[in-house]
């Protein structure tokens, strides 16, 4: 495995785990709770990435994958937005334990194959199916860090929770108050920005 592949590969395990992460201590209700206006929420988010792992580490690569993300992906053609959320007879456990399965069958495929091998994604516009293994892993990289960053938000607005991942918070180290006090100050320079 080159540098390049064991690099990209291990940004995105950082990222799945700090996905996974933000379920923490949380319960049903919030790991689904629509928290904006288009009802993104924690859980439906963790299964739509365990879709777009089985699609692009499987179908990309002609691999096989297992019979349950045909259901999955057929289930999502049929009723539109339905990788991104979870129903009520599909559990949290669920839920993670696709993602976690996805995740086993896109590090096989990422092992096997070299950062060249060529694959096709038939949804993307014709001239831009063809890709390797390696744009496939930056794209991955980029879309589970971009929704990672959404389930920062989504879950500070459940439960005030905030940080990058366990025992790597990466925030400023301001109590209750403190924060309190430069919410307030930034929105005082917006309202004045704003004259």
């Amino acid at each position: 495995m080159t540098v390049l592949k064991e690099d990209l590969h291990e940004y995105l395990r950082i990222a799945r785990k700090n996905m996974l992460w933000k379920l923490d201590g949380l319960t049903e209700y919030q790991k689904r709770r629509p928290m904006t206006p288009t009802g993104t929420n924690l859980l439906g988010m963790i299964k739509h990435l365990a879709i777009v792992e089985y699609g692009y580490f499987g179908l990309t690569f002609g691999r096989e994958f297992p019979a349950r993300f045909a259901e999955l992906e057929a289930s999502a053609i049929a009723r539109l937005n339905a990788d991104m959320w979870a129903t009520a007879d599909e559990s949290s456990e669920s839920i993670v334990d696709l993602y976690r399965e996805a995740w086993v069958h896109a590090d096989k495929t990422i092992d096997a194959l070299e950062l060249n091998s060529l694959g096709r994604v038939q949804h993307w516009p014709a001239d831009k199916q063809e890709v390797t293994l390696h744009r496939v892993l930056v794209h991955l990289c980029i879309e589970t860090n971009r929704h990672a960053g959404h389930a920062d938000i989504i879950r500070e607005l459940i439960d005030d929770s905030v940080g990058l991942r366990l025992g790597n918070e990466n925030m400023a180290d301001g109590d209750a108050a403190w924060w309190a006090q430069y919410r307030s100050e930034l929105e005082t320079v917006a309202r004045e920005a704003d004259q």
